[in-house]
């Protein structure tokens, strides 16, 4: 499921908005730890320097309490 979601937001990066609502859902399919770190380091790669404070904004809202 991951990898639609990383398909997913390649194509809608054009789009602040939509983008960080993409970025939200495909969290909730994000499974054991080393996936959400794994899917955290390729966003940053693809994404760190057009869209830095949404990914550092959702990323913290998803940290486990």
């Amino acid at each position: 499921m991951l990898k639609m979601y990383k398909e997913i937001l390649t194509k809608v990066s054009f789009d602040r908005q939509l983008f960080k609502k993409e970025l939200h859902k495909a969290l909730n399919w994000v499974g054991s730890p080393l996936e959400m770190y794994q899917f955290k380091l390729w966003c940053i790669k693809e994404f760190g320097k057009k869209y830095p404070e949404v990914l550092k904004e959702v990323f913290l809202d998803n940290t486990p309490k």
